[in-house]
C-alpha cells in the first residue's frame, strides 16, 4: 500500500500486505547484516561523532576551570545544566510509555514503533544523568550522593527531592534498559543465525544468551514483559513526577505549585513523542520502511502529541490564572514578568510552539502529512526546550528581594555542551541502526499471524518421507520435525500429546498462544517471585532510610521527626519496582536456562529457520514413550516438511 493510499485512508494499515515471514525477518534484519555501509548514514555519524569531540572539549573545560565558564550566577543558580537534564529526562518518557502502556493496552500500532522508542530512552536518559554530575561542581565526589558507609558519618537526605531523583533516575535508566535488551533477544537471535560473518555470529550468539524460540521459553518471556510493562507504567509517572517536585518543593515564586507533577509528566510525554515521530520520519524514508511504519502511526503520535499537548497548555492555563486568582503579589509579579520583562521574547515563542502551532495537530491533513508533521515535531521539541528555559531562569532571575534580581546569559560552553549532547544522543542513535534491530522483528511476525494467518508462511514445493539420520557412531538426542506454518505444528504438537509423549517441545519465531496449552498444563512460579523481589526491594529502601534518618545520621530538619515517613515513599517505591524489575528479568533467563549457548539442536542447519519462518516439534529421547523407528513414523505421519535426528 503507497503513502498516497495511506494519506487517503490512514486507518487501513499497520502493516502493507504481501508480506511473509521471511520477507519481513530480510527487510529488517538486512539493515544490520549487510557489509555495506550507507553514505547517508557514514555522513550523519561523522557529523554526531564531532558533536561528541565538541561536547568532550566542553566537559574538559569544565573539569579543567569550573562552572564559572557557564552562564550560571547569583541569584541564577541553576542554568543549561538542569534545564537540559529535564528536558533530555522528557524525552526519555515516550519509549516506556509505547513500551510499557500501549503494551498492557494491547495497541498493536506500537509495534513498528517500539524498539527505537525504547533505545531514544536509553540514550536520552543517558544524556540526562550526564548534567546532574556536571553541575555538582565537584563532579569527582558524584558518589556522596550514594548511600553507603563511609568514614565521615553522613547520608543522603532522604527527605530531599533532589535525592529522589537519583533513585528515581537510576530505577528508570535501570529498568528501561531490562525492557529494551529483553525485547532484543529474540531478535538477536534472529540476526545470530542470519549473519554470515564468524565474528557477527558470536557477537549475536552472545548477546542472544542461546536463545531458541522454545514456547515455554516464549511464554515466560511474555509474562516477564508484561510484568515490567505493569512495572514501569507508574515508574514512567513517578520519576517526572519527582522532578517536577524538585521545583514545587521549593518556596521561589513560580515554582511552589503542586499542578507542576502532572504537568511535568504530560509535557515529558508531548515532547517523548515528538522526538520519536522526528527520529522515525526520517528513518522510514532513508531505509524504505513504509510498509512498517505506515501513515496510520504517525498518525496516531499526532493524535496522542495533541491530547498530552492540551495538557501542557491547561497547565499553561493554570498557571496564569493561579497568579492572579491567589492574590500573592510574588506569583503575579512572575506571571507578569513572563509577558513583559525581559525573557519575553522567549515565553512567547514558548506559547507560539506549545499553544498556537499545536492546534494544527486538530487537523488530518497535518497529521498525515509527512513533511509537515515533521516540521510541526521540530517546533514541539524547541517550544519544550524553552519551557524549561522558562521555568528555571525567570523563576530565580527575580526572587522576594529586588536587591538581589540578576540577568542569565548563557555563554558558548552552555551552548556547545547542549548541542554536544544532541551529538552524543544522536551518535548513540547512528550506532543503534547499524547494529541492532531498530524494528521488533518477531513482534512485526506475530503481527503479520495475527492479520494474515498461514498466507504469511513461505510455502515449501515437497513434504518430507525419510528421516535424516544422525552420523555413525553418534547417539540420538531427539527427533525434530519442521513444519510450515503455526497451525501445522499446533495440530501436530497436540496430536503428540495425546499420542502419550510429554517431553517434548516446540519452537517458533514469534510466540503462538495456543502451544502452551497443546504442551499440557505447566506451573508458572515468576508472577510470584516478582512480589517477593518488590516487597524485598521496597523493605530495604524503606529500612535504609528509616536507619540513615534515626540512627546513623539524625538531623532536625525544619522540626519535622527524624522517622518522615511520607518522605521516605518515593525511594521505597523505586526500590520496589527496581527489586521486582530485577526478579523477573533474572527469574525468567534462570527458568529458561538461559545463557546457554550450546544446545544440541543447533547441530541441524535447517533449525536456523525457528528464528526466522519454520515451526518444530521435538520429542526428546527421555520421554518415555521415544521409541527410535516408532517416533519417527509417528512424525512423518503428521506430514513435516522434514524430520531430523538430533544428536547430543
Amino acid at each position: 500500500m503507497s503513502d498516497a493510499e495511506l494519506h487517503e485512508n490512514p486507518s487501513q494499515a499497520l502493516l502493507s500486505p504481501g508480506h511473509t515471514y521471511a520477507s519481513v525477518t530480510d527487510k529488517i534484519s538486512t539493515i544490520v547484516l549487510s557489509d555495506g555501509v550507507r553514505r547517508g548514514w557514514m555522513f550523519g555519524f561523522a557529523l554526531t561523532f564531532l558533536l561528541v569531540m565538541l561536547l568532550l572539549w566542553a566537559i574538559g573545560r569544565l573539569f579543567a576551570v569550573g562552572i564559572g565558564i557557564w552562564g550560571v550566577n547569583q541569584p541564577v543558580g541553576w542554568g543549561f545544566a538542569i534545564i537540559n537534564f529535564v528536558w533530555w529526562i522528557g524525552i526519555g518518557h515516550a519509549g516506556t510509555l509505547i513500551s510499557a502502556i500501549l503494551l498492557l493496552l494491547r495497541q498493536k500500532w506500537r509495534t513498528s514503533i517500539n524498539r527505537f522508542a525504547e533505545a531514544m530512552t536509553i540514550f536520552a536518559v543517558a544524556c540526562a544523568g550526564m548534567f546532574p554530575l556536571l553541575h555538582l561542581g565537584r563532579p569527582d565526589l558524584f558518589y556522596w550522593l550514594l548511600p553507603y558507609p563511609n568514614t565521615m558519618g553522613t547520608w543522603p537526605q532522604f527527605r530531599s527531592p533532589l535525592v529522589w531523583d537519583v533513585f528515581a533516575v537510576a530505577t528508570y535508566a535501570t529498568v528501561s534498559l531490562l525492557f529494551w535488551y529483553v525485547g532484543m533477544i529474540p531478535d538477536l537471535a534472529t540476526l545470530r543465525d542470519g549473519a554470515k560473518r564468524r565474528f557477527a555470529k558470536w557477537s549475536y550468539g552472545i548477546l542472544s544468551m542461546g536463545w531458541r524460540g522454545s514456547a515455554v521459553h516464549w511464554h515466560r518471556y511474555e509474562l516477564a514483559t508484561l510484568l515490567l510493562a505493569g512495572l514501569a507504567t507508574p515508574l514512567v509517572v513517578s520519576v517526572h513526577s519527582i522532578v517536577g517536585l524538585d521545583f514545587a518543593s521549593g518556596i521561589i515564586p513560580g515554582w511552589h505549585a503542586t499542578i507542576f507533577p502532572p504537568y511535568f509528566v504530560a509535557g515529558a510525554i508531548y515532547s517523548g513523542f515528538a522526538m520519536v515521530a522526528t527520529i522515525a520520519i526520517p528513518l522510514r524514508k532513508f531505509y524504505g520502511l513504509e510498509d512498517f511504519i505506515t501513515i496510520r502511526h504517525l498518525d496516531n503520535m499526532a493524535k496522542i502529541m495533541l491530547a498530552t499537548g492540551l495538557i501542557v497548555v491547561y497547565g499553561y492555563a493554570m498557571e496564569m490564572f493561579m497568579g492572579w486568582y491567589s492574590g500573592d503579589i510574588f506569583e503575579a509579579q512572575v506571571s507578569k514578568t513572563r509577558f513583559f520583562g525581559p525573557y519575553s521574547p522567549e515565553y512567547l515563542t514558548l506559547i507560539a510552539c506549545n499553544v498556537f502551532f499545536l492546534q494544527l495537530f486538530w487537523f488530518k491533513k497535518f497529521r498525515t502529512n509527512v513533511v509537515l508533521l515533521f516540521l510541526l515535531c521540530l517546533v514541539s521539541n524547541v517550544g519544550m526546550w524553552l519551557e524549561r528555559f522558562i521555568i528555571v531562569v525567570t523563576s530565580l532571575h527575580r526572587d522576594f528581594l529586588p536587591s538581589s534580581w540578576g540577568m542569565y546569559r548563557p555563554t558558548f560552553w552552555d551552548w556547545a555542551t547542549l548541542v554536544g549532547s544532541l551529538g552524543l544522543f544522536f551518535f548513540l542513535l547512528f550506532l543503534f541502526i547499524r547494529f541492532l534491530p531498530m524494528i521488533a522483528i518477531s513482534e512485526m511476525r506475530e503481527l503479520l499471524f495475527s492479520k494474515d494467518g498461514k498466507g504469511a508462511a513461505t510455502p515449501d514445493k515437497t513434504r518430507g518421507t525419510e528421516v535424516e539420520r544422525v552420523p555413525e557412531g553418534k547417539k540420538v538426542w531427539g527427533l525434530l520435525a519442521e513444519f510450515q506454518s503455526p497451525e501445522e505444528l499446533e495440530d501436530a504438537t497436540s496430536r503428540s500429546y495425546a499420542e502419550g509423549y510429554r517431553i517434548q517441545e516446540a519452537y517458533t519465531p514469534f510466540p503462538v498462544h495456543g502451544l502452551i496449552k497443546a504442551l499440557g498444563p505447566r506451573k508458572w512460579l515468576l508472577p510470584k517471585l516478582v512480589l517477593i523481589g518488590g516487597i524485598i526491594g521496597g523493605t530495604l529502601g524503606f529500612l535504609l532510610q528509616y536507619w540513615a534518618s534515626t540512627t546513623a545520621y539524625p538531623i532536625n530538619v525544619a522540626g519535622k521527626p527524624l522517622n518522615s515517613w511520607p518522605a521516605f515513599i518515593p525511594i521505597t517505591f523505586e526500590l520496589t519496582v527496581l527489586g521486582a524489575a530485577l526478579t523477573a528479568v533474572l527469574g525468567m533467563l534462570a527458568m529458561n536456562r538461559l545463557p546457554q549457548p550450546y544446545h544440541p539442536l543447533f547441530h541441524i542447519d535447517r533449525f536456523r529457520r525457528a528464528t526466522r519462518d519454520r515451526f518444530f516439534l521435538c520429542i526428546h529421547q527421555r520421554d518415555p514413550q521415544f521409541d527410535r523407528e516408532e517416533t519417527a513414523r509417528f512424525l512423518l505421519s503428521l506430514e513435516p516438511n522434514q524430520v531430523f535426528e538430533v544428536h547430543p
